[in-house]
């Protein structure tokens, strides 16, 4: 037995938790800002209170990483740490978590190119933790390996076979989430789980999964996480053509085009003025650009839920999570306005008070908070053979 230290390595931010043995959150804290200037370290207790706070600037992920294990170092959540486990964001076709070794090290190099944007800041991340805790056993947990139940049909993208044999095709992500709330709504409500379930992981990235028989069958992101539903400044799904027409007529390059539709598009192109949903909630009645993001989003995950209620033949339980999904009644009211044909007949006030459930009808709708860094400490602990 022994705590687990969770690591959650973005392109300029880190974020850590600390959990015991029986799943209680000791610490948590992120490295912000990493590579650029004004960077901060923050930490919080397992209670969320404000434990320490540092501003100062991180040159890469390694002294941020030095930083973190020099202060864990000297607190005592710190000194029983017996493993590390990481969310990696790209595992390919593995199914399940797995410890690290060599073997996976070089399966997860060999993947950068299908997930460039993360796997090359969580391989620094892994490396880090070998050089500074040399010995300390760890793990990668994946947020692909949800997806992998998919049927061949859902996984298959419709291009030459040639990319196919290379491994293009559909993955999906945000699966430590979707395994996080399976749980949940398995402990809350084991029928509805067993059965027709969508669930919509709406946040800064947003997507959404079909659920069967506690299966994904299918699942809104693609290749990369840069399909399916509109996000914070993310496409989401668009017209391949959109592409050409850019490297053609704009005469972009790789990188300018992936800025654009990773980093200008979504929420913010729309709108012009922010990728924040409240924010646009706050300014749509002055701001037609603000009105029409919000509408775009709204609609196209209204689109998506409809047709994974077709994939599913029927609907008992939609799961709204994460940033959005948890704490905007108005885009939930307006996602499901006018799916009573569906059997959702949403509860206004229980919607406005975000409570647990928020309809009255045949299928259930929930609003669950998401915990992906407790599914990293639950894994970590049965591969590495804590628990």
């Amino acid at each position: 037995m022994g705590n687990v230290l969770t690591i959650n390595s973005g392109s300029s931010s880190i974020k850590f938790s600390v959990y015991a043995p029986e799943n209680s959150r000791l610490l948590s804290g992120r490295l912000d800002r990493i590579g650029l200037p004004a960077g901060a370290f923050i930490a919080f207790d397992g209670k969320g209170a404000p434990l320490f706070e540092e501003r100062t600037r991180f040159q890469d992920h390694v002294p941020a990483l030095k930083a973190l294990f020099d202060w864990l170092g000297k607190r005592p959540e710190g000194e029983d740490i017996k493993a590390v486990g990481h969310r990696v964001v790209h595992g390919g076709r593995i199914t399940s978590p797995r410890v690290i070794d060599q073997g996976l090290m070089d399966t997860l190099r060999a993947l950068v190119p299908f997930a460039a944007e993360h796997l090359p800041h969580e391989i620094k991340a892994i490396e880090a933790v070998g050089n500074f805790l040399p010995g300390l056993p760890q793990a990668a947990c994946f947020d692909t390996s949800f997806h992998t139940s998919m049927p061949p049909a859902s996984r298959t993208l419709s291009i030459p076979r040639e990319l196919r044999e290379e491994g293009v095709e559909r993955y999906g992500f945000h699966g430590l989430s979707y395994e996080y709330i399976m749980e949940e709504l398995r402990r809350l409500d084991p029928d509805r789980a067993s059965g027709r379930v969508v669930i919509a992981h709406l946040g800064n990235g947003a997507s959404m999964s079909a659920v069967k028989g506690g299966r994904c069958i299918d699942t809104t992101m693609g290749f990369t996480p840069l399909g399916g539903l509109v996000m914070s400044t993310r496409t989401g799904d668009i017209d391949p053509g959109v592409m050409v027409y850019v490297l053609k007529k704009k005469g972009f390059g790789a990188d300018e085009l992936n800025e654009m539709l990773n980093r200008k598009s979504g929420l913010l192109g729309i709108s012009g003025i922010s990728s924040d949903m409240s924010d646009l909630l706050e300014k749509e009645g002055a701001s037609r650009d603000a009105a029409l993001a919000v509408e775009v989003f709204c609609r196209q995950a209204k689109k998506f839920l409809g047709a994974f209620a077709a994939a599913l033949g029927g609907l008992d339980a939609l799961v709204f999570t994460a940033g959005i999904g948890e704490n905007s009644p108005a885009v939930r009211e307006r996602i499901l306005e006018g799916l009573d044909f569906l059997g959702i007949e949403l509860d206004s006030e229980e919607n406005r008070r975000n409570s647990p459930v928020i309809s009255r009808g045949p299928v259930s709708v929930r609003v669950t908070k998401t915990n992906e860094e407790v599914m990293i400490a639950r894994h970590t602990a049965r591969v590495i053979g804590l628990d």
